[in-house]
């Protein structure tokens, strides 16, 4: 977002976002928070949310109201988001977005409208049981592994609701199929792994539970370049692939974007704009306020 890009300089001595454009005109904060507000006054109709979600939404979220405590955050939020398909929401800090994650998964306060999977109302379902038994996998933002534990004891952990051990120690082994790079350092600690291993390591957890909803809050924070490549090659893989739907924050308004088949921007606890994600891309508004320009 423009007035939080990183502060590199290219050879012109402009500033370089993340998005890998140049910044001209620094917009403050506040400022795209103000601009940000006013794109929000219209809102999106929910025949456009229904458009976009599909004929049959896998993930369904109705009129919520959620926060913390006694403070709501989401205000009649809406959301539709078809089987097999990535959502990705983006906005300025504090519009919520993790809050709409946090909510899916059970860890808010929810004061009123629905949500449901697959048709099946789990509003009030518990984290445990959503993971479970609706197949909703939460992955964390950076940090979240067990620094002292071993990559395999890790993937390991990611199956503690199985009734038997050795079901988790199957499943890992299948990972260990499919990602060499886990494979070669199952015995290592997972502190001495690099943030892209963490990353992969971090997702690979949470496939352990054979989810078919994956909640992603910010994949690319704090990795290099080639890193975030990585990552979102491995999401693609598990959306294209193996059919997982995909809801996730991304401050990387650009790169989330380019990935997701829709892109919500949220703010202020409310949905501004809704749209396939490459017509976001295009869009002027977003680009000048989340794209650097």
């Amino acid at each position: 977002m423009a007035g939080q890009e990183d502060t590199a300089k290219d050879k012109q001595g402009k500033s370089v976002g993340y998005h890998g454009g140049t910044v001209d005109t620094v917009i403050s904060v506040d400022e795209v928070n103000r601009q940000a507000a006013a794109l929000a006054e219209a809102g999106v109709a929910p025949e456009r949310i229904a458009e976009l979600g599909g004929p049959e939404p896998y993930v369904k979220i109705e009129h919520l109201r959620a926060g913390y405590g006694k403070m709501e955050i989401l205000h009649d939020f809406n959301l539709q988001v078809g089987r097999g398909k990535s959502l990705c929401l983006i906005g300025p800090n504090g519009a919520g977005k993790s809050t709409i994650l946090h909510s899916i998964f059970g860890f808010t306060n929810i004061y009123g409208g629905a949500i449901s999977i697959d048709g099946r109302d789990v509003t009030r379902m518990s984290s445990n049981d959503k993971l479970r038994h609706a197949g909703v996998a939460y992955i964390l933002q950076d940090k979240s592994v067990f620094p002292g534990m071993t990559v395999e004891e890790n993937l390991w952990m990611g199956g503690y609701l199985m009734e038997k051990p050795a079901k988790a120690k199957a499943k890992a082994e299948e990972i260990f199929a499919k990602y060499s790079r886990l494979a070669e350092r199952r015995r290592h600690p997972a502190r001495v792994l690099s943030g892209g291993e963490r990353r992969l390591l971090e997702i690979s957890r949470a496939l352990v539970m054979e989810p078919e909803v994956l909640l992603v809050d910010e994949p690319s924070i704090g990795l290099e370049p080639r890193f975030i490549d990585m990552v979102f090659e491995i999401l693609d893989d598990l959306q294209n692939a193996e059919g997982k739907t995909i809801i996730m924050v991304e401050q990387n308004a650009k790169k989330g974007l380019e990935f997701a088949d829709i892109g919500y921007v949220l703010v202020s606890g409310q949905l501004a704009m809704a749209g396939p994600g490459k017509e976001l891309l295009e869009n002027p508004e977003v680009g000048r306020l989340f794209l650097g320009g």
